[in-house]
């Protein structure tokens, strides 16, 4: 009686390469915030998952912790998939897809496939 399905393959743990950093513009591509650009705030690489500055909002209930901190219903960013995001290059303003390149001193660099651009 042995598994057909082998460990690591599909599980919901594993990480995938993204080229995405905090601090980026990016734009919603696809679920109910689609249309919508922020800023990167968190990267979760582990859920493969950011949040977003201002997207996503959902609400939380939250008990108080004395008087410096009453409790209520509290609004904050929940994330999103990476799939969900492309990055938006600051020179020509567009959602893109992101490349690598080597710089002459050998650091390796981000830049925008639509313009080519530097984007570090």
């Amino acid at each position: 009686m042995s598994s057909s399905v082998r460990a690591g393959s599909g599980e919901r743990g594993e990480r995938t390469a993204t080229r995405l950093k905090k601090g980026d513009t990016v734009l919603v591509v696809a679920g109910r915030e689609r249309g919508k650009t922020g800023k990167l705030l968190k990267m979760i690489a582990e859920k493969n998952r950011a949040t977003v500055e201002r997207l996503h909002m959902v609400k939380r209930h939250r008990k108080g912790q004395g008087v410096q901190n009453p409790g209520g219903i509290v609004e904050k960013e929940a994330s999103v998939h990476l799939s969900n995001l492309m990055l938006v290059c600051g020179r020509c303003n567009k959602p893109t897809r992101v490349g690598a390149r080597r710089l002459e001193d050998g650091r390796s660099t981000r830049v925008c496939r639509r313009c080519g651009e530097l984007v570090d």
